[in-house]
């Protein structure tokens, strides 16, 4: 493998985040839900060296000091600084993750160190609420786990775990965890927020209230509802929505009884790569760090539904997810040391994915002719010049990505049994779930003008004045990608895991063993495409459109019947040299069961599946150090990891079969001085593609959008009455694609915090994400310049102000 190619420049930054990093430790007892203790005081420790470790840890009341188990917190106060415009921003600061946050609330590709994503969504990696899975699977095609999730004022803290420690932790997060933890009522009072965009459309209102019912009950009440266009104009209202989350808790001698639920209805346009230049500058007429492939001219489409009726996609919503849950959580000490806890939930999921994707974006001459042939014309087909020639270069062949999301809903519960037995502390658990995939893919194909702000839709003539479109529908169906994509599926996935955690305390030592066993079961159909001619219109008469309609082949569907098994375990030790300074090692093997993206292409007639189809396994070791310097912490690992990968990506149609390889360090610190709490993290990673049945021609190459060098810094300045914050998150450069030709330039992206108390709990705020207004450039579907040098590329949004108010009470 190649070494770290680190110049100066890297070296300095290196060096500098590393005295000034993010981390707080992250303690996940259910009955705590306090905010992290203060940076940089004798009793914190900065990044929380003697709190107790409960997330991904084995031996109960055991400190960050003592353990080796990595692991951080965001606080809301964090979160607020961040000035993030979606949850998957908040993600970027936590350390040692990288969240491509570009496609706007969800739908992000989130990956922790060492471990690259070929496709997208968080593969290795789970996300939580409240100890359990979002969903199963954080890489469902077009139902990403972070799209059913928000964090809002009912947020107590976000805590990650990373590294091969999460392997035992939890089903298919070899890589980690990131979980919402909730509050709970701890605290009389609550808060009451509104927020608004001042250079873009957005109008929120958080609220929460919590607190005691009688001495031994409380509760909380926590949500937000918004609306507007959003940070990007989509030509309609692109966020309507809102959550409800409530729980209460009934405290107990020897622990404690919790039930909660919650209720989402959230709209929120999901953006897709747009044009642009290699160089992240923007085309004529598209402003790619504001503009959007949204217009008000496409907000519905005509498509055969799952059942092979005539019905009606909204493009308007967008991500709209829809999620009803209800959940017990219980924690007891027995007698003779023993202690029991239990989570269960169920959840209702359902919803829509509808957006647009620049499937080819070429001269509009030339998309012509390929529809109608030689000499074809291109014609506004809407607004105010419907009708005349269209006389500008280039035009954007788009796919309305239109997916119903019938029912994503599981069942989950986690039973874990613990006793201390003398220096050792054992528990014996078990964790089940069922998980339903039931979806409809509805894609149709449209002609576009390359514009910003409301691009209107073409009309395709041959030269004989034959129409061959519809108001600008191309097809009902995406024939530029072969009719690929009209599929439904019906599936349901089990899990059950038995698992054992052992850890060891003695003197200065530490020991830790864990070991758990995954066995799955996948059951049901899927059925792909079918063509036939159809009168979508009604109108009496079969158009060239509608000579070939994609529908769904609901005659010949396919079986989905195969098992799954795979063991994991994760071992370390850590030993403390004194009470300011103690190292680390461990080793882990982990896994994740692959779900949807094997249909299609990897499931036989019979239902089986290959087993090195169906799990990809992951090893990591690491090495790491902690320590107190007065009021700098540091913590610092090396870590190497091995990854295999399946996996199929909807906008290329490809599938993967590979291994990775991946060393690196990441180093975090926290440095309080005064008034001022400097905290950052960064992460260096020299990764390569060891290994590709498929493609071999890639091996050796760095996997894409892999950057050398990630890193994050917050920064706050407290007074009496105001707070002022800094943060920035950045990356080295990247390759596009695996064929490492197409580079991205690195970019960092500042963002600038202040608040100012006017009235006692009254606090007037005021945000601006991406203060210069930076390129900063994710990915892209292309893996080298196109002749007419545009790319289809996602790039972070450009600079938005938004001003808030909050009462607390």
């Amino acid at each position: 493998m190649k070494a770290l190619p680190l110049n100066r420049s890297c070296l300095a930054l290196a060096i500098s985040l590393a005295l000034t990093s993010t981390a707080l430790l992250a303690q996940e007892t259910e009955n705590d839900t306090a905010p992290v203790a203060a940076e940089g005081s004798t009793t914190s420790q900065g990044l929380g060296f003697e709190r107790i470790v409960v997330t991904g840890s084995v031996a109960r009341n055991q400190t960050v000091m003592q353990s080796s188990v990595s692991v951080s917190s965001l606080t809301i106060d964090d979160i607020d600084v961040a000035a993030p415009r979606s949850t998957a921003e908040i993600f970027r600061m936590l350390p040692g993750v990288r969240s491509e946050s570009t496609g706007g609330e969800g739908n992000a590709n989130i990956a922790v160190r060492g471990l690259p994503v070929a496709a997208g969504g968080a593969k290795f990696l789970t996300l939580q609420e409240d100890g359990l899975p979002v969903l199963q699977f954080g890489d469902i095609a077009f139902g990403n786990a972070d799209i059913f999730v928000r964090a809002d004022a009912s947020l107590s803290r976000l805590d990650v775990i990373r590294g091969g420690s999460a392997s035992t932790a939890a089903s298919n997060s070899p890589g980690g965890i990131i979980n919402f933890v909730s509050k709970t009522g701890e605290h009389q009072g609550g808060s009451l927020a509104i927020s608004s965009g001042l250079n873009y459309d957005q109008f929120r209102t958080d609220f929460e209230f919590g607190g005691d019912i009688n001495s031994d009950m409380r509760f909380h009440l926590g949500g937000f509802v918004r609306q507007g266009e959003g940070v990007r104009d989509p030509g309609y209202q692109g966020e309507r929505g809102y959550q409800l989350k409530a729980n209460i808790t009934k405290d107990f001698n020897t622990g404690y009884v919790r039930v909660y639920a919650k209720h989402l209805n959230d709209r929120v346009a999901s953006y897709m790569p747009m044009p642009m230049f290699a160089d992240g500058s923007s085309v004529p007429g598209y402003n790619a760090k504001r503009d959007t492939l949204q217009s008000a001219y496409l907000t519905q489409t005509v498509r055969l539904n799952g059942d092979n009726q005539i019905s009606r996609g909204d493009v308007r919503d967008g991500m709209n997810p829809l999620v009803n849950s209800f959940g017990v959580e219980a924690q007891f000490d027995l007698d003779d040391n023993w202690s029991l806890e239990n989570r269960f939930r169920i959840s209702d999921v359902s919803g829509n994915f509808n957006t647009l994707f620049p499937a080819q974006v070429d001269s509009a001459q030339s998309i012509a002719n390929s529809i109608a042939g030689d000499n074809a014309s291109v014609v506004y087909a809407v607004g105010p010049q419907a009708g005349q020639a269209y006389t500008a270069a280039n035009a954007i062949r788009i796919h309305t990505f239109d997916v119903e999301i019938h029912d994503f809903g599981s069942m989950v519960n986690d039973l874990k049994l613990s006793r201390k037995f003398g220096d050792f502390d054992v528990t014996f658990g078990y964790y089940m779930a069922d998980q339903t995939i039931s979806m409809s893919w509805l894609w149709n194909s449209y002609l576009m003008a390359l514009k910003g702000n409301n691009a209107e839709l073409l009309d395709v003539f041959a030269a004989d004045g034959t129409a061959f479109s519809a108001q600008g529908q191309l097809a009902y169906g995406v024939p530029f990608w072969g009719n690929c994509c009209q599929r439904n599926y019906d599936t349901q996935y089990s899990t059950t895991a038995p698992y054992i955690n052992v850890g060891w305390a003695f003197g200065d030592w530490s020991l830790d063993a864990s070991v758990r066993r995954d066995n799955g079961k996948a059951t049901g159909t899927y059925a792909g495409a079918a063509q036939s001619s159809r009168d979508m219109n009604n109108d009496g008469v079969i158009s060239q459109i509608e000579q070939s309609v994609s529908g769904i082949d609901l005659a010949n569907p396919q079986l989905v019947n195969y098992s799954w098994g795979y063991n994991s375990y994760s071992a370390g030790a850590n030993y403390q040299f004194n009470r300011d300074w103690a190292m680390f090692g461990r080793i882990s093997k982990g896994a994740r069961a692959n779900a949807d993206r094997l249909l299609f292409g990897k499931v036989n007639a019979d239902g089986s599946v290959a087993r090195e189809d169906a799990i990809d396994e992951v090893k990591q070791y690491e090495i790491g150090s902690k320590s107190r310097h007065g009021n700098l912490n540091l913590f610092a690992t090396l870590f190497f990891a091995q990854t295999e990968e399946q996996n199929f990506e909807a906008t290329t149609q490809r599938f993967f079969d590979r291994v990775y390889k991946a060393k690196g360090i990441e180093l975090e610190s926290s440095y309080r001085i005064g008034d001022v709490d400097l905290r950052g993290s960064v992460t260096l990673t020299d990764a390569e593609i060891s290994k590709d049945a498929l493609d071999p021609d890639v091996v050796g190459n760095t996997p894409r959008r892999q950057a050398d060098v990630i890193y994050s810094l917050l920064a706050r300045y407290t007074m009496d009455n105001a707070q002022l914050g800094v943060s920035l998150v950045g990356t080295s450069a990247s390759y596009a694609q695996d064929n490492n030709d197409l580079k991205f330039s690195g970019y960092t992206q500042l963002n600038v915090f202040a608040n100012y108390e006017l009235a006692e709990n009254l606090t007037l705020s005021l945000n601006v994400n991406n203060l210069f207004d930076t390129i900063g450039i994710t990915e892209a579907e292309q893996g080298s310049v196109p002749a007419n040098g545009i790319i289809t590329a996602r790039t972070i949004n450009g600079r938005t102000a938004s001003v808030g108010l909050r009462y607390k009470f």
